[in-house]
């Protein structure tokens, strides 16, 4: 009788462990269907945000322009490679602009690459109506660039790629004054780099915790 009962009793343990041994496998499967369904619904997200960044930068037109084009000539062993490298500027008219550069053997090829490195980089500038919100100093290499605001009416006050660079960004008014180097390269990464540092009198005085008229004569 001892026997009988213990066998019982060790058949109702494998018994109980198989059930335990089953709920766990149920429990893990369910917690996999719902990390499933969760990485689902979080790649739904992903591709549906995709699909609206692709269609805001579809709707904006963006403006190239060609800054300049140069010749470059490759010495090597079996005599000179000829290539065109060309400087060219995007922007939207309206606070975005872009630089970027392309080089290849022929220029419409050339620029081509230009223009598609450009939209890559495209930063957005802080401007203020017509013209920008207060003087910056950029520098880039040997170039140094100043932007001024300026009233209404003035113009864009500038030559070369910084005149570009100001038309495509959709500033209409501005004083500027190009220091040291003329190589177009360095003017314009020196106007891209005073761009990017400007900055909003709102932004700042929300962050400082003070008014405008503190912080912004």
């Amino acid at each position: 009788m001892a026997d009988e009962e213990l066998k019982v009793e060790e058949g109702n343990k494998v018994e109980e462990g198989k059930k335990e041994e089953q709920e766990t496998r149920e429990e893990k499967q369910k917690e996999q269907e719902k990390e499933k369904e969760e990485k689902q619904e979080e790649d739904e997200k992903l591709e549906e945000e995709e699909e609206e960044e692709e269609e805001e930068e579809e709707e904006i037109e963006l403006k190239d322009q060609v800054i300049s084009i140069r010749r470059v000539t490759k010495v090597v062993k079996g005599g000179k490679n000829l290539s065109f490298s060309a400087l060219a500027a995007v922007g939207s008219g309206n606070g975005l602009v872009g630089i970027g550069k392309g080089k290849a053997r022929e220029v419409p090829q050339a620029i081509r690459k230009a223009v598609e490195d450009a939209k890559k980089k495209l930063i957005k500038v802080s401007l203020a109506d017509t013209t920008i919100s207060h003087f910056i100093k950029g520098e880039a290499g040997g170039g140094v660039v100043i932007l001024r605001p300026a009233s209404k009416g003035t113009g864009v006050i500038a030559g070369g790629a910084v005149r570009v660079i100001m038309e495509l960004a959709g500033i209409k008014d501005v004083l500027t004054k190009s220091i040291r180097s003329n190589n177009p390269l360095s003017v314009a990464n020196a106007t891209m780099d005073a761009l990017k540092r400007l900055r909003n009198p709102k932004e700042v005085s929300e962050k400082r915790g003070k008014t405008k008229e503190m912080i912004w004569q």
